[in-house]
Parts: structure tokens; sequence; C-alpha cells
């Protein structure tokens, strides 16, 4: 007997000790140097972490250490259905284990079984983040995968209802499927919703056996035939809003009252609310801080409030005039719907023909869409933009008038097997030029310098005689004319399209815009989406399809199969190839302004550069498409793939971004 409570002990000391390492992935925020500022703010949010974790129970941890570009934010969080010894251990051991595996990186997320650690140079905290991420996949399948699945898909959206409000959840379906959800306790509701969103569509994207398992910086999900969690389950203590300044080392020392000591628990109790009321007051005063920058110059137009809309009187038109024009907005006249809302075609008495935005109600994203194109479009005008015709601001109504034109757009056309065999070349690169020149108005012709950040296939509108019309100017951003570059914390547009200092720092300049028309390019020619790429049974992304064809001197490769019949202008194809690979180049400078494009797209004789290899390049793999991500806020995602085993076991694979 006595040897067997020895060995138990034993056992229960190595399960606590040794955590059960997962996967990491550092971070590409560049790397800082030993003994730098950074490093010792690193090595105090590390040790402030860990003497956290040994004085409270809470299982979720923060902390951040700093000023500015050498702040260190930080934050520990244990699975919910561990015990506090195991957290404690858990803790410790990715601590000891981040710097072997991530030296000098600044930033980087490493995965246990029993809690994440993850750092960065920039702001987490109420921040969703869904990449880098890690999947792991149980390659066998169910007796009835139909009846499988289906009980899957119960489990996850009850489990999915309960985390949404705890942050935390388990259970099981009939005995036969154990699940658990779980998001960072900072976390809204809307996020944690989407952070699961993302790993379900992992999930329902491809064959994933009875069992997977996938973890994301803000949250995590799981599945198994067998029950892998505990019944125990951690309250976490939330962390406070995001302030404006930070303390550069946060106190975490935590409070500790004795079962006698009655006066240090009032002296507790009055510092508390003491605490809480400056606390409370402070963030009234951020909130209207924020609230009045929101209003002026922090990201968006200086001129961007509503007296500035109605100051366009000559654009406004009467809400019950555009209703009766939509035939009070009809199913029959829906045109679409998009993060603004929904377009409707109408026709006003006169018979001219209309497209109308509706802002969906309460859509703060439509909000300021909607200021930014009534301040911004009206001012524009160009053949190869789309006009807008007016407004209406009435009550809780927001809509915009644009003119109709009546093709749709671009992805209509060319991601359509039928509808782009249609679509000769010479339509094609009518349509490529014209693009090109409506860029090139916004960057450099116009009053204004405009900076689209959404350029894609569907933002391309094609008028009865195919011609293009930028369109959905909602994520624009205003220079002044002696301006090149901005830099944002609110990363909004589509994947795929964005280019990589944007979508991974923020970044952005007219060279912006350049990557997504090259990215545009490309799917013209191929007529295949860029993020969806099938070649035979590879799949990868298209520009790097067509940069290793370039490189090898089968660029026809690229050319749709529709054009490869096209005589004499095969030439021509090849070097609009080439012109795009030079847009989606990675470094900024390499890449060309619009308007040396046009110089290349209207003088054939005009030699052009080497291109190098494109951003986000992707070696081709035999391969399963799996979707990633997402984000934003009206972002879409890139496609990733993931290896298949032959033996049917589980596969592990990162993906860092």
């Amino acid at each position: 007997m006595a040897i067997t409570i020895i060995f138990s002990i034993l056992v229960c000391s190595i399960s606590v000790c040794q955590s059960g390492f997962v996967a990491k992935v550092c971070g590409t925020n560049g790397n800082y140097a030993n003994n730098s500022i950074y490093h010792k703010n690193l090595d105090s949010a590390l040790a402030n972490l860990s003497f956290a974790a040994n004085t409270s129970n809470s299982g979720f941890y923060n902390v951040s250490v700093g000023q500015d570009l050498n702040r260190v934010n930080a934050i520990v969080l244990c699975r919910g259905d561990v015990q506090p010894d195991i957290c404690r251990s858990c803790v410790k051991d990715s601590i000891n284990k981040l710097r072997e595996i991530c030296p000098n990186q600044k930033e980087a997320v490493e995965w246990y079984d029993e809690c994440m650690l993850r750092y960065s140079n920039t702001w987490i905290l109420h921040n969703l983040a869904t990449q880098p991420d890690w999947v792991n996949v149980n390659g066998y399948n169910a007796s009835d995968m139909v009846q499988f699945n289906q009980d899957l898909t119960d489990l996850l959206d009850d489990l999915k209802g309960q985390a949404i409000q705890r942050k935390f959840a388990t259970g099981n379906k009939s005995g036969d499927i154990y699940g658990l959800m779980q998001c960072t306790p900072d976390l809204s509701s809307t996020q944690c919703s989407d952070c699961l969103d993302e790993s379900m569509k992992i999930i329902s994207s491809r064959s994933v056996g009875v069992g997977c398992h996938i973890m994301k910086p803000s949250c995590r999900l799981r599945f198994e035939v067998a029950r892998f969690y505990n019944q125990t389950t951690i309250f976490y203590a939330l962390p406070p809003p995001r302030p404006n300044q930070l303390s550069p080392s946060p106190s975490l020392v935590p409070s500790v009252a004795g079962k006698d000591d009655t006066n240090m628990q009032k002296v507790i109790i009055i510092v508390a609310v003491i605490v809480g009321f400056v606390i409370l007051l402070l963030l009234l005063v951020c909130i209207y801080n924020r609230k009045r920058k929101q209003r002026t110059a922090t990201g968006e137009f200086q001129n961007d409030n509503m007296e500035d809309i109605n100051s366009n009187e000559s654009l406004q038109y009467d809400f019950g005039t555009v209703e009766v024009a939509t035939n009070y907005f009809s199913d029959s006249n829906k045109l679409g719907q998009g993060g603004f809302g929904a377009v409707y075609k109408g026709t006003f008495q006169n018979g001219q023909e209309i497209a109308v935005k509706r802002l969906s109600l309460g859509s703060n994203q439509g909000q300021q869409e909607f200021r930014n194109e009534v301040i911004l479009v009206a001012k524009l005008q160009h053949r190869n933009l789309v006009r807008l015709l007016g407004f209406c601001f009435e009550g809780t109504e927001r809509l915009l008038i644009y003119e109709f034109v009546p093709n749709a757009s671009l992805d209509h056309f060319i991601f359509d097997s039928v509808k782009r065999s249609y679509m000769d070349w010479k339509t094609r690169y009518k349509i490529i030029c014209g693009v090109a020149r409506g860029l090139i108005y916004l960057h450099e012709d116009s009053r204004l310098r405009i900076i689209h950040r959404d350029l894609k296939a569907s933002n391309v509108l094609l008028d009865a005689e195919m011609n293009p019309k930028i369109a959905d100017f909602g994520m624009a951003r205003l220079f002044n004319l002696d301006e090149t570059q901005g830099i944002t914390s609110r990363i909004v547009g589509t994947y795929g399209y964005m280019a990589p200092e944007y979508a991974m720092y923020g970044q952005f300049s007219v060279k912006s815009d350049v990557f997504s028309f090259g990215v545009v390019i490309l799917e013209i020619l191929s007529g295949q989406k860029n993020h969806s790429f099938r070649n035979g049974e590879n799949v990868e992304d298209l520009a790097s399809f067509a940069w290793k064809n370039w490189r090898e001197g089968t660029a026809s490769n690229v050319i749709d199969h529709t054009l490869r019949n096209s005589s004499g202008l095969a030439r021509e194809m090849i070097r609009c190839i080439h012109i795009g690979l030079l847009c989606v180049q990675e470094n900024i400078t390499d890449r060309p302004t619009m308007a040396s494009v046009v110089l290349m797209l209207n003088s054939s004789s005009l030699t052009l550069a080497v291109p190098s290899e494109p951003a986000f390049f992707m070696q081709s793999t035999n391969v399963a498409e799996l979707p990633l991500l997402p984000n934003n806020i009206g972002s879409k995602v890139n496609d990733k793939s993931i290896d298949c085993s032959v033996d049917k076991g589980s596969i592990t694979d990162l993906y860092p971004r």
C-alpha cells in the first residue's frame, strides 16, 4: 500500500511538472537585441506573469510593461478545466521554454494542452486574433459519418452559445462526442463568436474524422469521441478595458486577508471602493476623449461629421422619392448584400435607373462608410469611377444613390465558367487599362489623394459597354498631396488582395493599391480567384503560380484556356502577366506606381524590370484546400492547405501569418 501511494504521488508530480507542449509560432514583427530595453521589458513582463500565476487562481493573467515601441504586452490563459497547480506548472514551463524556441523575437505564441502564452509589441487585450493557428485532425471515420456530423453540429452550436457568454464550455452529445470551446476572457461576445466561427469553418470545410483540435491566439476548439477534459471549471477574472496610458510595470500583488484581520478587510474594502471610483472616472474621461478624437482626425477624414454631409444639399434626396423608386425596397429589386447593407435597383419617374445602398440599422461599419462615400466620392468625377448621384440622411435611414451599372461586377463574369468565355482579350485588356486609369486618377490626378484599400474584382463594376468603374469607397483613406503613406490599427479590406505590409503591420500607401491591382490583373488573365487557385491536384495562390511559370518560361500556362487560341495576342497577355507580377512584389519600393503601370500598358516597346518573388509565396504541394482566418470586419480570408495522412493518423501543421 505504501509503495502504491508513493507511486501515485510521483505520477501526480510528473503530470504537474511536465506540461504538454503542442506548438509555437515566432512572430514576424522583427527581433530585439540582447540587453535592449525591449529585452528587459520582456523579462519583467514574464516575471510578472509568473508571479501572478503563483499568487492567484484566476487562470487568466495579463501584463503590459514599457512605453511606445518598447512596450511588451503579454497574456497567459489556462484551460478552463485544469486545476490551479497544473495551471501554474504550465505557466512556468511555457515561460522557460519560450526563450529556447523563440529567441529574440518581438512576438510569439506558444500552445500547451493546459495553457497558452502569448506576447507582442502590439496591443493584445480586447483585440481578436485568429492567426497564426494550429490544427490537428483525427483521420478515422465513424461507422455513420452523416449522423456523426449532425450530432457534432448540434454539439458545437450548443457549446458556442455557452462559450460566448462564459468564455469556456464543455459538453457531450449522447455520450458519444465530447467537445470543448474557450475564448480569452477579454473578448466581447461578438469577438468570441467570430473566433469560434472561424474554427468551425475549418471543420466544415474538410474531412476531419472523429476528432479535431484547433488553437488560435484568441480561442480554442476541440472535439473527440472520448472525454479529454475535467469536470471542473475556473471562472476567470476579466481584464479592464484598454486605457490610453499604461504604467511601465503594472502591479500584480494579490490581496490576502487573514481570518481574524477584520481591520485589514475594512481597509481593503475602502481602498477598493476609492480605486474603483477613480478607475471609473478615468474610464469615462478616456471614453470621452476617444469619441472626441474619432470625430476629428484619428485615422479617418478631417471632415467626416454629419454637418459636412448636410452641407451637400444639392446631392440630398428625399427618402420618400427613393422609396418609391425602389418599389419600397422590395426583394424583387434587391441586387445584393454587403457589409454596408443591401443594394437595390430603382427607377426615378424620369426613367433614370439608379442603384441604392441602404445602411443596415445598427451597423457601425456602415455609418463610417456612409460618411466616407458622401464626403469623398461626391468630389470625384472620372469615367472609371462609379458616380455618386446623391444620398439620403433622414431619421435612422442612410442611403447612397449611384448610377446604375447594368453588368454588375467583374467577379460575376471573370469567375463564371460560362460568362468569361464571352470575354475576349480585347474586353479584358480594356478593363485592365480602365481600372489602371481610375487608380492613377485617385492617386495623382484628383484634387485629393485617395488610397482605396479594398480594390478587388467585386468592387469593379461594368457598364453596358463593359467599361470598368471602381466602386465601394467606404474603406478609402484621404491623404494630403504631400503625404505618401500612413498606418492604422484597424485593418480593413479583403485578404488575398492586401499588400503584406498592410495586412501584417497596418502600413498603407499608393503601393498598397498597386498590389491589389496586380492581383486583379492575374485574375482577369487566368479567370481564377487568387486565394482558391487550383492547378490540377495542387492548390496554391495565383501569384505564386504565375511567378513560377514566368520564371520557367511557361507563362502561357497562366492564361485562361478560352484565350489561348487568340492569335497574335499571346505576347500582349504575357506582358500583362509580367506587369501583374511587378505589382505584387513583396518589397514596396520594387512595385511600380500606377503612372508607371499605365505607361507599361500603353507602350509595348518599354523594357520591363525583372520581378522578384511575390509576397506570401507558396510552394505547391498535393493538398486539400483549407480556409483560414478571418478578419475583420468586411474581411475575407486567404486559403492555406494541410497534408493528409496516408495511415489516417493525426496530422499537426502550423500556419503562421
